[in-house]
């Protein structure tokens, strides 16, 4: 990636993706750290004067994460005085080789779109870019100092995936494509942040008509065997 000019990419303009995905318990988030610069942030990118700006945000996740199809909703766009913070993207510059003079084009102000994306947290196969020196999982509730306002960028983030469950199907990225009534459960929960009445749970999903039921999973026990559901097409 050529950084010593912005004649390959629109500037003033960049996107800053929030990847959850589910352990099984816990629901987290892709964060990388900067090389040389104890710097943490989320995966994010500039977009190419070639491509659009979906096919960048795209692009970038498929990068980071291996996953090709992959659900991505554009939720905000970030724009205020105060997230612009030239002293870290020049540390991040210096702190990986590249010379930073003030007139450097990343040193400018950025308004970023902001994207969120929900994958199988057992599927992906994990890369930094080349400016970090890790790309990792954190419990959303366990996150480091993010730079800039990344940490208001998943705070909102999460509040639009908290509203987006009463109108939309989640869990259909972040789980097998077969599940038990429990392991659905789990993924409502860890986004809610709160415990949830299995009965009242499995009536209300149950009523929207979305699930085929499938064979139990059985474990030795029989009477305990729990049906296995996925989403109808």
């Amino acid at each position: 990636m050529d950084l010593t000019s912005s004649s390959r990419y629109l500037t003033n303009i960049a996107f800053d993706s929030v990847i959850f995905g589910f352990s099984g318990e816990r629901l987290k988030i892709l964060i990388m750290k900067y090389r040389n610069t104890g710097l943490y942030g989320l995966p994010g990118g500039f977009v190419k004067r070639t491509e659009s700006l979906s096919n960048a945000v795209k692009r970038a996740v498929r990068e980071r994460t291996g996953i090709h199809k992959i659900y991505l909703e554009q939720f905000h766009t970030f724009g205020s005085l105060e997230r612009s913070d030239p002293a870290s993207m020049k540390n991040i510059l210096e702190g990986n080789g590249f010379p930073s003079d003030d007139s450097h084009w990343m040193l400018d102000r950025f308004i970023s779109i902001a994207y969120y994306a929900l994958i199988n947290y057992k599927v992906v196969d994990l890369k930094p870019d080349f400016l970090s020196e890790s790309i990792d999982w954190y419990n959303v509730d366990q996150l480091p100092s993010l730079m800039q306002d990344h940490q208001e960028i998943v705070n909102m983030a999460l509040q639009t995936l908290r509203d987006n469950l009463q109108r939309k199907l989640v869990g259909i990225n972040l789980l097998p494509e077969q599940f038990t009534m429990k392991e659905l459960q789990l993924v409502y929960e860890a986004i809610l942040g709160e415990k949830l009445r299995r009965s009242s749970f499995q009536r209300k999903i149950l009523s929207l008509d979305v699930l085929e039921r499938h064979e139990k999973r059985y474990n030795g026990k029989a009477h305990k065997a729990p049906y296995l559901y996925s989403f109808k097409k």
